[in-house]
């Protein structure tokens, strides 16, 4: 925040003072202070929001709010620890899948319990539990 705010970045540093209000107010919301789990998931979540909000703006012509928002997301993806490769997240799934037993799309539950704690953060879990039903239901 004061890197932005010495560099006289006034979009980046609304970014993160909306990212840390996030994080702040969920620790109010549930009296404890928040893990880099926690926290990652805040961030995953304000992600997911703008990612709805793009789609919303370009939907309405409104390309000077979508850039906004996706130099929102910008930021706030630097924020995630580094993502994983398809590659990888397709390994991650074939070993979550042979690891659980799972062989029918109503397994798929089971898949993601298990992909989850390995994945947060590392990989959007959209785009994983579309290739776990793809995979199961294949």
């Amino acid at each position: 925040m004061k890197v932005a705010m010495r560099a006289k970045e006034s979009a980046r540093l609304s970014a993160v003072r909306l990212l840390l209000a996030a994080i702040k107010q969920r620790e109010v919301d549930e009296r404890k202070e928040l893990s880099d789990a926690d926290v990652t998931s805040v961030i995953e979540k304000m992600i997911k929001q703008r990612r709805e909000s793009i789609a919303q703006y370009e939907k309405a012509a409104r390309q000077d709010l979508a850039d906004a928002e996706k130099f929102e997301l910008g930021v706030l993806s630097g924020y995630l620890p580094q993502q994983m490769s398809d590659a990888e997240v397709a390994q991650e799934v074939q070993k979550a899948i042979s690891e659980s037993g799972a062989s029918s799309a109503k397994d798929m539950g089971k898949v993601m319990a298990a992909l989850k704690g390995r994945l947060a953060g590392k990989a959007d879990m959209g785009k994983v539990s579309a290739l776990v039903k793809s995979k199961l239901s294949g």
